[in-house]
């Protein structure tokens, strides 16, 4: 047995992980048989009290057990991707903000919808095609209004993944691609002046060169979430996820818990593994997933970080439309 004093910021849970137990709920049980009845643990840990820790032979009878919580089928969930006639609508919410030592903050909201269709299965992928609609408040200016244009005038892009919803590649349509010329004509006119012209020739340059167009499509906030590698197998209640952000310029490990909620949707939430990065950088993700085609419902990320004394900050939001 081991004798020790709580602490400001101790929990069962945090206990629990200091001693290598896998149930923090036996070191309430272990306590209690132990102490005087006035020491009892029903609730919350009191700062200052003696706590009762059973030593490492019990701690191992105990995980011998393995009915931890976070061994169990609700918090390991096996996420299937099944989204053979999927067809839905998202809307999108992001803010965007900044802030420096000099007390000067920016913010940037704007949204747009998103229509998301499953094609077909080819070659062990699934094919998808995704456009954008609806923008707001995006940049409200002729250069904003032209961003716009560009973008829906390549309606839709094909993605394709593999068969757990990670992203592989994302293309024109070869229609999109062999009626080009005719866009830029379509833009050109609609946005005559000189600047316009530039915008316009490297959109040209962006899209119709494929390593290009994939670095760029493969930054896209909803992208880059919707079709990240969420679905990884689930052991001792945790899987990881590799997600590219801006800042460290790099692919980034992330990890995540699963939940099986009530209504059998599955329930992801996200924060950095391991350290907290160097430029006190800040992620949490929450995930809804439909259980039976591993879909997703909603998510919303928000990740900040600093960079040259300023600090940056998203708020990302996607809500399926019913």
């Amino acid at each position: 047995m081991i004798l020790h004093f709580i602490r400001h910021g101790d929990t069962l849970q945090s206990v629990a992980n200091q001693i290598n137990l896998e149930n923090p709920l036996y070191i309430k049980e272990f306590h209690n048989q132990k102490c005087a009845r006035e020491d009892y643990i029903f609730d919350d840990l009191v700062v200052g009290k003696k706590l009762f820790l059973p030593d490492n032979q019990t701690i191992q009878k105990y995980n011998a057990k393995n009915d931890a919580p976070f061994k169990s089928p609700e918090q390991n969930p096996v996420i299937n991707f099944t989204p053979e006639e999927f067809n839905s609508r998202y809307k999108i919410n992001i803010t965007e903000s900044s802030a420096d030592k000099r007390a000067t903050f920016k913010k940037n909201s704007f949204s747009y919808n998103i229509s998301l269709k499953w094609i077909e299965n080819e070659l062990n992928e699934h094919v998808f095609h995704l456009s954008k609609s609806d923008f707001s408040n995006i940049n409200d200016t002729k250069i904003g209004d032209l961003a716009i244009a560009c973008i829906q005038s390549i309606n839709p892009i094909e993605i394709r993944t593999n068969f757990k919803g990670e992203m592989v590649r994302i293309n024109l349509l070869e229609e999109t691609a062999k009626n080009f010329p005719r866009i830029k004509e379509k833009l050109l006119d609609q946005f005559p002046d000189q600047y316009a012209k530039i915008y316009i020739e490297e959109f040209e340059f962006a899209v119709l060169n494929s390593e290009v167009f994939q670095k760029k499509m493969k930054e896209d906030w909803f992208i880059k979430t919707y079709f990240a590698n969420i679905r990884n197998e689930f052991k001792n209640g945790k899987s990881n996820v590799r997600l590219y952000l801006e800042g460290k310029n790099s692919l980034t490990d992330i990890q995540q818990t699963g939940l099986i909620s009530e209504n059998y949707d599955i329930i992801l939430t996200q924060s950095f593994a391991g350290n907290q990065p160097e430029n006190s950088a800040v992620f949490t993700g929450n995930y809804t997933l439909s259980q039976q085609q591993g879909t997703i419902k909603s998510l919303n990320i928000y990740y900040s970080y600093s960079e040259y004394n300023v600090i940056y900050s998203i708020d990302f939001q996607v809500n399926e439309i019913v």
